[in-house]
């Protein structure tokens, strides 16, 4: 392991992110970031720069001479991204910088268990290094979101609503059995958390200008991250955004699959409304088919679609009089239908909010769509590597 103390850690992890961040790409501009002389600065880059984890590029030569090299993280240090769903899987083999590599979707039950899940996203991650031409030994972390509640610190599911066979669950032993240990020289970190985490980490990523944001996931069921200025918010728990499972008033007669009646993701999933359509004699079978519906301009798939946006947005006025966020990102497979979903979740939050929560309130569909989940697992994953306990582990094994 590195030797060096905890103080130049800390400077090294501030250099690279900086640079990861885009803030700083030149020696000069890390140095005025940062207030560290020149001298200190290029003793922590040289350093960083040596060990693999940051390059400096060739600059071009133009009429007014040689620009500085800029500085960029190092393109051989990998990140696999994982966000599992109910019926879906995306896999993105990115560098730690964030750059694309591959990708692959697949649809799956999640409910066939871990083992027959994890193992299809073991054979899809190998398939990703194989198509990018890149050796396993590059790959420094798994980021993996699932839809169920997550002890964050050990990657374990607990008691998760719709994952059956998951509870208890640690999904990290899953990567170490395979090879993929945390301590030896084929270290790979194993980040485990909540999918609508991830998506909400993603979201913030890509616009940080919201710093008080809501991520609300409308798919088969419902769920919220929250990021609470700039930072994600977890709970004491991790179970801080389940708000699937709030009930709505005057829906008691419906159960939920949680155990209790009249939650909002048993009225107002996208579950709940293909259930609603069958029902009526439509061809139904997930959210997929309420988009599809919506799309073809279905009169009472449309209808449906704008009683859940009231449904959820009862549930959400709560929430901004609660939380004053300056942002409400709605994605998931039912936001695709963006205005006939957001129409009446404005109408319902601006009309029982307070005021003052929201003057300058935005609620939008998602920027990255279906990308959220793995834009936001492989930016968590490069934070984490790049925290001082990060750096120390990369330094004491260099990739080249």
């Amino acid at each position: 392991m590195s030797s060096l103390g905890g103080r130049h850690l800390a400077a090294l992890s501030e250099l690279a992110c900086l640079v990861a961040d885009g803030t700083a790409t030149r020696r000069s501009q890390l140095a005025q970031a940062t207030g560290l002389s020149r001298a200190a600065v290029a003793q922590r880059v040289d350093l960083l720069v040596a060990r693999g984890l940051l390059v400096e590029t060739e600059p071009v030569v133009t009429e007014r001479g040689r620009p500085p090299l800029a500085l960029q993280l190092a393109p051989d240090v990998l990140i696999c991204a994982v966000d599992l769903g109910a019926t879906h899987c995306r896999l993105a083999l990115t560098t730690l910088g964030g750059a694309p590599l591959a990708e692959a979707v697949r649809e799956i039950d999640i409910n066939e268990g871990p083992q027959t899940i994890l193992t299809a996203v073991h054979e899809l991650t190998g398939e990703l290094l194989a198509r990018s031409d890149r050796p396993r030994a590059h790959l420094r972390a798994f980021s993996i979101g699932v839809p169920g509640p997550v002890e964050h610190e050990t990657g374990t599911v607990i008691r998760p609503p719709i994952m059956q066979g998951w509870d208890g669950y640690r999904i990290p032993a899953f990567f170490h059995e395979q090879g993929f240990r945390q301590h030896d020289e084929a270290s790979v970190t194993v980040l485990v958390d909540n999918d609508v985490n991830m998506m909400a980490f993603g979201e913030y990523s890509h616009r940080r200008d919201s710093k008080h944001l809501l991520y609300i996931k409308v798919g088969t069921g419902i769920g919220c991250g929250i990021i609470s200025n700039g930072t994600l918010h977890r709970g004491a728990a991790g179970a801080a955004g389940d708000i699937g499972h709030i009930p709505l008033p005057g829906h008691e007669e419906v159960l939920c699959h949680c155990g209790n009646t009249g939650c909002v993701e048993a009225v107002a999933s996208g579950a709940a409304i293909a259930q609603a359509l069958r029902e009526a004699g439509l061809a139904a079978k997930g959210g997929r088919d309420v988009v599809r519906l919506v799309s073809e301009g279905n009169p009472v798939a449309r209808r449906r679609v704008r009683l859940a946006g009231q449904q959820i947005g009862e549930v959400l006025a709560s929430l901004v009089s609660f939380h004053n966020p300056d942002a409400i990102v709605i994605g998931g497979s039912i936001a695709q239908l963006h205005e006939d979903l957001l129409a009446d979740i404005r109408g319902v939050v601006y009309r029982r909010a307070l005021p003052l929560a929201t003057r300058s309130l935005a609620i939008e569909t998602s920027a990255l769509g279906e990308r959220a989940g793995v834009e936001g697992a492989a930016r968590m994953a490069a934070r984490h590597l790049l925290s001082p306990d990060g750096i120390e582990k990369l330094l004491a094994q260099p990739v080249h």
